[in-house]
């Protein structure tokens, strides 16, 4: 009894843990996003002004 509940709490932690690794590039690849988003807009403007757009 007591081994199952220790696997079972085990698994419960490997999900968990896998949760927030998932979490984690999930935040990651969002704020990657905003920021070639800001740079991208930065870059659109800075020509426009230059007179290429």
């Amino acid at each position: 009894m007591e081994a199952q509940d220790e696997e079972f709490f085990e698994a419960r932690i490997r999900v968990l843990e896998g949760w927030r690794a998932e979490k984690a590039g999930e935040e990651r690849r969002l704020s990657t996003l905003s920021a070639g988003g800001v740079v991208g807009g930065v870059v659109a403007v800075i020509v426009r002004v230059l007179g290429g757009g």
